[in-house]
């Protein structure tokens, strides 16, 4: 093990145990307070601050969406979905006219504050309509329902094209993925949780069907245990993305966080986890997760940073891997530290702690069918 890492194991270990003694209440989650106070304004805008741009991005949005709904904190979910109508979708968001949102705004290079990309992301958008859907469940609001449908709707319309020999597949986005035969896919957009939840609710979608066809594009794209960043998919069949090649880094680091938190009764479930090997392998040679990763040679280089172990702790839950676990939660310790304790984590840091963290201290989980099971629902 490295000492960067031993020492920073070794800290939040002392850490851990101070806290203990002072335990929050049970649906209290110190975490998230901190995400709103250090990432979310006032008016609901999730700031990516590490960025020159100041940037917000509609997966940001999703995301805080998701942790006050699972922090029961119906007030930030409402600002946080005001924003993004009024500044992704150009107050084009409700369920006879929807937008799908933009998927970056910011500082442009006149100074002025506002979108910078129009075209929408539709992992982000998978995340609000998915998002949405459980809202309206667990806090019994219909409009939040309708919405949801409007989203998907669009979704299915604009972002999910029939792939020859294959069939429905998710497009990173509306525009620019699709060159000649060449159809470029990003495999950390695919949440199983989210697919089956979608299907559950909207069981004539192609929602099912997608969800096959990510777990095949899984299990193809990494031959050696490691998920890719982005993949292709040409003359009927995956192939290694011709931009970004076979990387896999931080966004593939995600893929193992969304396989980590599949409910084990899906049967998806078991497949796609023993398709990335890879990373348990990496980890319990070398106490630490690669930076990057050749999904083709199994190469890998550097030292992923503090936010790696947030998405790996679910992984490493559902592997029963013992050891990989505690080196991932003794990590989370140093995510989830509050202000001045050291580095401040980045939003990247900070979401990837809260999805990680939240689930293995069971704040959360899903069912086979997808349905958000948020703990205040039956302890608080």
């Amino acid at each position: 093990m490295r000492a960067s890492t031993a020492n920073v194991f070794a800290g939040a270990m002392i850490a851990a145990s101070a806290a203990s003694a002072t335990a929050a209440q049970p649906c209290d989650w110190p975490a998230y307070r901190i995400f709103v106070e250090r990432v979310v304004q006032a008016d609901g805008r999730v700031v990516d601050r590490s960025t020159e741009a100041q940037q917000t991005t509609s997966e940001g949005q999703s995301y805080g969406l998701f942790f006050a709904l699972v922090a029961n904190d119906r007030a930030t979910f409402e600002r946080l979905l005001a924003w993004t109508r009024t500044n992704l979708s150009a107050n084009q968001f409700d369920a006879n006219n929807l937008r799908l949102p933009a998927w970056q705004w910011g500082k442009r290079q006149d100074g002025s504050f506002g979108v910078m990309d129009p075209n929408s992301a539709s992992d982000s958008d998978l995340w609000i309509a998915y998002d949405l859907f459980q809202a309206g469940r667990l806090w019994k609001e219909p409009t939040y329902t309708k919405l949801a449908y409007a989203m998907a709707t669009q979704i299915v319309k604009q972002e999910i094209v029939d792939l020859p020999g294959l069939g429905p597949m998710l497009l990173p986005g509306p525009q620019g993925f699709r060159t000649g035969d060449v159809t470029r896919l990003n495999p950390s957009y695919l949440p199983l949780p989210l697919l089956r939840g979608l299907a559950h609710e909207m069981p004539d979608g192609p929602w099912t069907s997608l969800a096959q066809n990510a777990a095949k594009m899984i299990k193809v794209t990494a031959p050696r245990g490691y998920a890719p960043d982005w993949a292709a998919y040409q003359s009927n069949q995956f192939v290694v993305d011709p931009k970004n090649g076979d990387v896999g880094s931080y966004d593939a680091i995600r893929v193992y966080l969304w396989a980590g938190m599949t409910a084990s009764a899906d049967p998806l479930a078991r497949p796609w986890l023993d398709a990335l090997g890879g990373m348990r392998q990496s980890v319990a040679q070398n106490g630490f997760p690669p930076e990057k990763v050749s999904t083709i040679s199994g190469a890998a280089t550097g030292e992923g940073p503090l936010s790696y172990w947030g998405a790996l702790a679910p992984y490493f839950k559902a592997l029963n891997d013992e050891r990989g676990l505690g080196l991932a939660r003794a990590h989370l310790d140093v995510l989830a530290a509050p202000p001045g304790a050291g580095r401040e984590p980045v939003y990247y840091d900070r979401v990837l702690g809260l999805f990680g963290g939240g689930f293995v201290e069971g704040r959360y989980r899903f069912d086979e069918n997808g349905r958000l099971l948020p703990k205040w629902r039956s302890a608080c």
